[in-house]
């Protein structure tokens, strides 16, 4: 059985950083690492790639003879194009993986990277919860939504709740004050209000967060990975236990605590949601 990870999500959310961090992660707790990049348009790769498909496809002749623009037992890292709609819209890339996991055995676990900061602008945040919603149904793969860039989130503004409200995906009636608030989303706030109701009635969304430069936040992401695509249950090696009990402490198939993750990059005084002080934030 051959185990690995579809790399996901919109440009900029950090796949790329994402596979060169865990190329490296992986080794250290005795696993073989192939990388491989499906992504034509990456052509600084950081990573050593067992597979490149750009020694196949050229960006440069795609974009001239379609007129497109410029977005047009090992261990696999599939790291796929940022086009969002490849995965929640599209069949090819679908096929693809159906194919791989049916002719090559692979037990496959999507991780679907989401830039943390959106959290600090609700319409955004409802945009992510939405895209995240519809990858998961449209790919049907197991499944791990992911706030990368976690030491960043606030760097694009104050957030209006705490962490664990963005995370657990909690009551998004609460966002309505936030969202009514700012004239761009204002005038959708019924649209909103229903795109709120339907991701709250599928009940499926939620998120993990990562830190690339932290182990500890690495090594508990990789924990839920491995629990996903049912790595754990193939016997994990000796080196990788002892591995776990000095970087992320005793092997719980948990969440990277949210509590710490907000300790250690967020400030101190976030806005509860109920707080009798929300209407006046």
């Amino acid at each position: 059985m051959v185990f690995g990870q579809v790399v996901i999500g919109p440009p900029g959310s950090g796949k790329t950083t994402f596979c060169n961090g865990m190329s490296q992660f992986l080794p250290l707790i005795g696993r073989k690492v192939a990388v491989i990049n499906l992504d034509p348009a990456n052509d600084s790769l950081p990573y050593d790639c067992a597979i490149n498909i750009e020694e196949l496809i050229k960006l440069s002749d795609v974009m001239a003879e379609h007129s497109l623009g410029p977005n047009g037992d090992h261990y696999f890292l599939f790291d796929f194009p940022g086009q969002v709609e490849l995965f929640f819209l599209h069949e090819n890339a679908k096929r693809v993986i159906m194919k791989l996991v049916k002719n090559l055995n692979l037990r496959l676990t999507a991780v679907h990277l989401v830039d943390a900061h959106l959290c600090s602008d609700p319409g955004k945040y409802v945009s992510a919860l939405l895209l995240s919603l519809s990858t998961m149904l449209h790919l049907e793969l197991p499944h791990v939504n992911v706030f990368s860039k976690i030491d960043l989130i606030e760097s694009y503004g104050k957030l209006a709740f705490n962490l664990d409200f963005y995370t657990d995906v909690q009551d998004l009636s609460y966002l309505q004050h936030y969202l009514n608030q700012d004239p761009r989303s204002a005038k959708y706030k019924e649209l909103t209000k229903e795109l709120c109701e339907v991701i709250e009635d599928y009940s499926l969304v939620n998120f993990t967060t990562l830190d690339i430069q932290d182990k500890v936040s690495v090594g508990n992401l990789v924990k839920l990975i491995d629990k996903s695509n049912g790595y754990i249950f193939a016997g994990i090696e000796a080196s990788a236990v002892e591995f776990s009990k000095i970087a992320v402490g005793p092997v719980d198939w948990d969440y990277y605590r949210v509590a710490a993750v907000q300790e250690k990059y967020m400030k101190d005084d976030e806005v509860f949601p109920g707080n009798d002080d929300t209407e006046n934030h």
